[in-house]
């Protein structure tokens, strides 16, 4: 009898450390951490390229856009960013000029066709002064919670927004969720 109390406590036990563990939201933060990671490298190559080359890797490709120039919101496996080439089997102009290694190209949101939310995005203002920004969907409700910020692809506006807004999205789709971005 006292061996059943002692297996039933003890399974009692384990299903509170699970559910105080809870490993889903567990594996999402470390997508998060990897998410984080990744666009402050890309981040950090661009920023690299920039003062090597004295123009952004999107104006190499076109010689009638400057540094000044806005960059709208795009997937960072676009031509224009460059990791990737025409495809993302070639080499983009970050990886070429070693600010990035061959590997990142392999990346979730560089292979494939990835979603909407497993996808980084680089953006830029219009002017000189006007900061970079990398920005990605997090999954893990800690950094939803951080989330307070809304783009779209095609536009160059980051429009803020609070914490308890951000909370109440709907995550279904790039419109419906709230991103974090570097620099922050």
């Amino acid at each position: 009898m006292e061996l059943l109390i002692v297996i039933t406590l003890l399974g009692v036990l384990a299903v509170a450390v699970l559910a105080a563990i809870n490993p889903l939201e567990q594996a999402n933060r470390a997508r998060d951490a990897k998410y984080k990671s990744d666009s402050s490298q890309l981040l950090s190559a661009i920023d690299r390229y920039f003062v090597s080359k004295d123009e952004f890797p999107w104006t190499t490709l076109d010689p009638l856009i400057t540094s000044d120039d806005e960059l709208v919101f795009v997937p960072a496996n676009d031509e224009s960013i460059g990791i990737c080439g025409a495809t993302c089997l070639v080499d983009g102009n970050l990886i070429i000029n070693n600010e990035l290694k061959t590997e990142f190209r392999n990346r979730d949101f560089a292979k494939g066709t990835p979603t909407w939310d497993k996808m980084i995005y680089v953006g830029k203002a219009l002017g000189a002064s006007e900061s970079i920004y990398v920005c990605y969907v997090p999954k893990s409700k800690s950094e939803r919670g951080k989330a307070t910020t809304i783009i779209a692809v095609g536009s160059s506006v980051r429009t803020p927004e609070t914490a308890a807004n951000c909370a109440l999205k709907t995550y279904a789709n790039l419109a419906g969720s709230c991103v974090t971005c570097l620099p922050q």
